[in-house]
């Protein structure tokens, strides 16, 4: 997608080293993170310099083709796998994180080129997912809809294009007069952060919406259809998301707007039967008690604003019941959050 009209894709593959995007920064500086070898690509996605599934998947490939550069030959396959252990256990939730780290060990052990084409190949499937979910979700979007989002699952998240945002992407570039209303995502602001971020760029018509006021747009009528990303799909369709996602769906659910999750099938995950089975990654109470920003003179500061002294609960996502779910907007098409019809892509 394009920053100050110039395309750029998330993250990438530079002689050994891997550069992407220091999300971290956004909005208010827009600047590259640079990890010279597997260890700081891990730091970057335990820290979330880079987040979102994709993304994620995308650096979980590169930390491993770094690995298979970095392997003595004389313990090659003991640092290899040691180095598998380090990326798989950054974030214990996104699918495409363990997806991608097997796929480019499988090839690790044949040498390290073959671990670096492969993760040069998933980094490339990954975009063309992305705009494949656009093609498909646009259909599903017509002239002149209020779309509601929650978090970041747009070009950010992803390699390029997005998921949840894909569809909207698409459908601005055919010409839709389409508003978007941007969840927030507390506590650390994906939504207003980096999916407005996202669309200021492109030029899409939005707002920030607290994460607390969907239901009262969705009573006075204000929202047509709501998509989200998806961190880890269970094969019954059981989806796991940014906290707040099951909130979001409950609410759709009872004022009958559609709600529809978008994703590349990378991210459905067939040895997790149920929601219940999928690891819910538990972060840092300092999340929820600071925020940083800038001041009036652009300088970055942290402020504490919440009580000190109490302890605070930070799961990363939940789990939203299959039942829920409208459709689920994949590469391969737009199917019913059944496991028949998920079974059903990959026939």
């Amino acid at each position: 997608m394009k920053v100050n009209n110039q395309h750029y894709r998330t993250i990438y593959f530079d002689n050994g080293k891997v550069r992407t995007i220091n999300q971290n920064a956004l909005p208010f500086e827009f600047k590259w993170f640079i990890s010279n070898s597997y260890k700081e690509t891990c730091k970057a996605i335990q820290t979330m310099i880079v987040r979102g599934a994709g993304a994620i998947g995308a650096a979980a490939g590169y930390a491993m083709a770094q690995a298979a550069c970095e392997a003595p030959a004389d313990n090659y396959y003991h640092f290899l796998e040691m180095a598998r252990y380090n990326i798989e256990n950054t974030r214990p939730t996104a699918r495409n994180l363990f997806f991608s780290t097997e796929k480019v060990f499988n090839e690790a052990l044949k040498g390290k080129l073959y671990a670096i084409a492969e993760a040069e190949r998933l980094a490339d499937e990954n975009s063309e997912e992305g705009r494949l979910i656009g093609e498909y979700g646009n259909n599903l979007i017509k002239d002149r809809m209020n779309i509601e989002t929650h978090c970041n699952a747009g070009w950010l998240a992803f390699v390029d294009y997005g998921s949840a945002l894909a569809p909207i992407y698409n459908a601005w570039d055919k010409d839709k007069k389409i508003f978007v209303y941007v969840d927030e995502t507390r506590p650390r602001l994906q939504g207003g952060r980096l999916t407005a971020w996202e669309l200021f760029n492109q030029g899409i018509p939005h707002a920030i919406l607290p994460d607390n006021a969907g239901a009262s747009l969705m009573a006075q009528g204000k929202i047509d259809m709501i998509i989200v990303g998806a961190d880890r799909i269970a094969a019954n369709g059981d989806v796991a998301n940014k906290i707040g996602t099951l909130e979001k769906a409950i609410t759709a659910n009872y004022y009958n707007i559609p709600f529809y999750v978008a994703a590349p099938c990378s991210t459905i995950d067939f040895n997790t039967k149920t929601g219940k089975d999928i690891i819910i990654e538990q972060r840092d109470a300092d999340e929820v008690k600071s925020l940083n920003g800038i001041d009036q003179k652009g300088n970055l500061h942290t402020v504490t604003v919440n009580n000190p002294l109490s302890d605070c609960i930070n799961p990363a996502f939940d789990i939203t019941p299959a039942k829920l779910i409208t459709s689920i907007i994949t590469n391969k098409g737009i199917v019913d959050p059944n496991e028949n019809s998920i079974i059903s892509l990959f026939q």
